[in-house]
């Protein structure tokens, strides 16, 4: 029967490239080994001893006392902030942060936890200042404010040391816990020549994904101190995140900690690479001053972020479809010929196909 699905469905053509995110990588042959060969175990009666090598190996790194392997990034930072919140209680975080902007709501809608966004700067940024004045004093209209969440990278923005540190010190100062969503946290380790625990020191808890940068198929790991992995536990389990023989996914985790940690940087040269070639086309705008990790933000011009889309598409390049900035990510399935193929085929549409579009190519929004 699976064959005859198949049959129907036809055949698939990948693509050429694909710069829409990091997540879209495949797994490497090794990677595939590994998966066939991990010895596994039913993890929710925490009888998985490749699970349990790979939280106690990123606990390590991360310098935190254990932690929890969820299937999702969201997932781990909805069990987080219910760890960290009660009902009522709120959490302050960046207005554009993953957890108040794509998470669906989720903490509001599954834990009553209310959110305080506040206003990021150009690099994704907070300031002391603004978390000092977000907190709430003890006044029965207002929610007890417990937990701020930060996130590094932001938008492929590294956020220094001393930024995350003089936050979390005015959070910790007025009684909050800090919660870090460290989703592509090893490339910002990786840009500051850091090791990983010097990142996560000031956070209680920090969330860690390993199917964006490192190149796995699946899966997140939340760290923090055994205390909050316990209470996180019973989180997953209710949020339907308990699963069974997962050492095969966990492989994946350890082999991408010992392989692709480092290679991160070949993608932040490869994406300085690409925004330097973008720049030199008239009619997009991009500032590769602002190129620290592995994105690039490219704004084609009003009315060409559809038709540029489509026109890649045709060529076997695919790319995102945010508007004004679309964003172009690479990784470790792009390569030097991915990246000069996309510069290429964007100055083919301008040099081109753009030619004859009403629409004005010095519009910026």
């Amino acid at each position: 029967m699976y064959a005859d699905m198949k049959d129907k469905a036809g055949p698939k053509t990948a693509p050429l490239a694909d710069f829409r995110s990091d997540t879209v990588t495949q797994p490497t042959a090794g990677m595939r080994a590994a998966m066939a060969e991990a010895a596994v175990g039913d993890d929710v009666y925490e009888e998985d001893p490749t699970v349990r090598l790979l939280e106690e190996t990123l606990a390590g790194l991360a310098g935190k006392k254990a932690a929890l392997f969820f299937p999702t990034g969201t997932q781990s930072n909805l069990a987080a902030l219910l760890v960290h919140c009660g009902r009522g209680d709120e959490y302050i975080a960046g207005g554009d942060y993953h957890v108040f902007h794509d998470e669906a709501g989720g903490a509001a809608a599954l834990g009553g936890i209310s959110p305080f966004p506040l206003a990021t700067d150009e690099t994704g940024g907070l300031t002391p200042a603004q978390v000092a004045a977000a907190i709430k004093p003890d006044d029965p209209h207002c929610p007890v404010s417990r937990l701020l969440c930060l996130e590094n990278t932001v938008s492929g923005r590294v956020q220094s040391l001393e930024r995350i540190d003089s936050l979390a010190h005015v959070a910790r100062d007025k009684g909050l816990s800090v919660h870090l969503d460290g989703a592509r946290v090893f490339n910002a380790a990786v840009a500051l020549g850091q090791p990983l625990s010097r990142l996560c020191a000031p956070a209680d808890s920090v969330s860690i994904c390993l199917s964006k940068g490192l190149g796995t198929p699946v899966g997140t790991v939340l760290c923090g101190d055994r205390d909050f992995i316990r209470r996180a536990m019973r989180a997953r389990k209710i949020l339907g995140g308990g699963m069974r023989q997962v050492g095969v996914l966990a492989a994946c985790g350890l082999y991408a900690l010992e392989r692709n940690i480092a290679r991160l940087a070949e993608d932040h040269a490869r994406a300085r690479r690409l925004a330097a070639g973008l720049a030199a086309i008239p009619g997009v705008d991009v500032e590769p001053a602002a190129v620290e990790t592995n994105m690039v933000f490219a704004d084609p011009g009003a009315g060409h972020h559809g038709p540029l889309q489509g026109y890649l598409a045709d060529h076997g390049i695919l790319i995102g479809a945010q508007v004004p900035k679309i964003r172009l990510v690479t990784h470790m399935d792009v390569d030097d010929e991915a990246v000069d193929m996309l510069v290429g085929k964007i100055q083919d549409y301008f040099a081109n196909i753009a030619r004859a579009s009403p629409a004005p190519l010095s519009h910026r929004s």
